[in-house]
């Protein structure tokens, strides 16, 4: 009897230090944009739970001040730098500093992003409806702002293990009438951005890959009365036909982060309750 107890005991330890082994990201540096707040805090909140050296970048100091003292309450310090991503500059003096400290640089999630508003669902989101100025913004954080951190990324990522991590969108990757086009259309940029990234730096041991989020509740979205009104319709095409909750990001998070997913490189992963596979609202004429 005692050594059937004895066995499972073993047992028990063993299947937690293999599942340990390959989900550990203890001794990485990891490096999170737009990590004041919604996905960004919460990817950057899930590596630091796990062991992981966390910074987060925000162009909103208030922001990081909220996330890292919420942090700081539940016992994990993580580093907050204010920075605009348009910067480059800028921001690739702050991923030098972050590098050079300890333990140095692995894991950078490209999160940071804004949306111009609502698509051609609606009569303000068409092409003949588009603001010149909202849509430059957009491509400047969304598209150039993700360009920047990624080519930071591999200039200071040297240890020669390397994950980058990309967030584009269920409406970069499909067509959705409720998506705005500036929005949509750097989403799909990223993608391509991240594809030959991922080509260029595989010799390095740097993965490159992206994340296409459907519905969560960020606050892009809690800064747009519109978004906020057809929250509805967004859940009725997710296959699940529910928002996904911020908790749902974090195993995607640490998986890409982490060992186990050494082999996966110019991917995108969609966590989207299935509306990629689902078909789009109509656009009312």
């Amino acid at each position: 009897m005692r050594s059937d107890v004895a066995t499972k005991a073993d047992q028990e330890s063993r299947r937690l230090e293999h599942l340990g082994s390959m989900f550990d990201v203890r001794g990485l540096g990891v490096l999170v944009t737009g990590g004041g707040s919604g996905l960004g805090l919460t990817m950057g909140a899930a590596l630091a739970r796990a062991g992981a050296t966390v910074t987060l970048l925000d162009r909103e100091e208030e922001r990081l001040a909220a996330a890292r003292a919420d942090l700081d309450g539940e016992g994990y310090e993580v580093g907050t730098v204010a920075v605009d991503i348009t910067d480059a500059d800028e921001l690739d003096a702050q991923f030098a500093r972050v590098a050079a400290s300890r333990p140095g640089l692995h894991v950078v999630f490209a999160n940071a992003g804004i949306s111009a508003g609502i698509g051609p669902r609606l009569k303000s989101g068409r092409l003949t409806e588009i603001d010149q100025d909202r849509w430059r913004s957009v491509l400047d954080v969304n598209l150039t702002g993700a360009m920047n951190t990624v080519a930071s990324a591999a200039r200071h990522m040297t240890s020669g293990y390397g994950r980058i991590v990309v967030t584009s969108s269920v409406g970069g990757i499909r067509a959705d009438p409720m998506v705005g086009y500036a929005y949509a259309a750097t989403k799909a940029g990223v993608v391509g951005l991240v594809r030959n990234a991922a080509l260029e730096l595989a010799p390095r041991n740097i993965l490159v890959n992206a994340i296409a989020p459907g519905l969560f509740e960020t606050n892009i979205r809690r800064a747009n009365p519109t978004a906020q009104a057809m929250t509805a319709d967004f859940a009725r095409v997710s296959a699940l036909k529910r928002a996904g909750r911020l908790s749902e990001l974090e195993g995607l998070a640490v998986y890409l982060a982490s060992p186990a997913s050494s082999y996966v490189t110019g991917a995108v992963l969609s966590i989207d309750g299935g509306a990629a596979h689902t078909g789009p609202n109509e656009v009312e004429v």
